[in-house]
């Protein structure tokens, strides 16, 4: 009889505890994504310390295999072209379920442009181990992570690590490009079809306030 444990891995935990954690390492990606990539490089809305900025540049790298200059060449490629033809992964140019469900493959292919990643990726960390571990071995990052989930927390981490992964692609990828120019409120009227979603702030560190930030895309308040 587990009462309520799964004492399958190093760390035993009860079922709200692997769920906290869980929720807990999504949240550090996300501030990840939001501070470094999002308001600290694609835009320069702050300026984070350099300590902190590669705490971020590891984080991300380790728990999702994400690439700065990837992410942040897409993204401003996505305001260069908001919902226009070149827009990597705007629902009016591929379609809202395209965009939901299939973000993350959208996304790699505009990273596979290499004219896209030389001219919206300027700025972005090139120092040696971005160069040599970060870029060079972005799947190494997640593979190491997974590793370390199944052996702190043996098979409750396969659905740990089910849950982290998929996060990115859905919340930032799925609801924030896809619903987020299609559904909503707009605070600003422009030719961006970006729209404010509610209320997925506690996940999301305020990027569902996607219109404001399309209106002000170098604030680094979004409300």
């Amino acid at each position: 009889m587990l009462s309520g444990y799964f004492p399958y891995g190093i760390v035993e935990l009860p079922f709200w505890g692997y769920a906290l954690v869980t929720f807990g390492l999504m949240q550090l990606m996300f501030l990840g994504i939001t501070l470094y990539l999002h308001r600290d490089q694609s835009h320069g809305g702050l300026e984070l310390h350099p300590t902190l900025r590669h705490i971020f540049r590891f984080w991300l790298w380790f728990s999702s295999g994400t690439v700065t200059r990837e992410w942040v060449a897409v993204h401003r490629r996505h305001h260069a072209f908001a919902d226009q033809p070149g827009d990597p992964h705007s629902p009016v140019v591929f379609g809202l379920k395209k965009v939901v469900l299939e973000g993350y493959e959208l996304y790699k292919a505009a990273t596979a442009d290499p004219q896209i990643l030389d001219y919206f990726g300027r700025g972005t960390p090139d120092d040696w181990i971005e160069r040599n571990l970060y870029s060079r071995w972005p799947a190494a990052g997640l593979v190491f992570f997974i590793l370390s989930e199944l052996i702190l927390f043996g098979v409750p981490g396969i659905v740990m690590v089910a849950v982290h992964v998929a996060a990115q692609p859905f919340f930032a990828g799925g609801v924030i490009n896809g619903v987020g120019h299609r559904l909503g409120y707009r605070s600003f009227e422009m030719a961006s079809t970006a729209t404010n979603i509610v209320p997925w702030a506690l996940f999301l560190g305020g990027e569902e306030l996607h219109n404001n930030h399309h209106a002000f895309p170098r604030s680094a308040r979004f409300a």
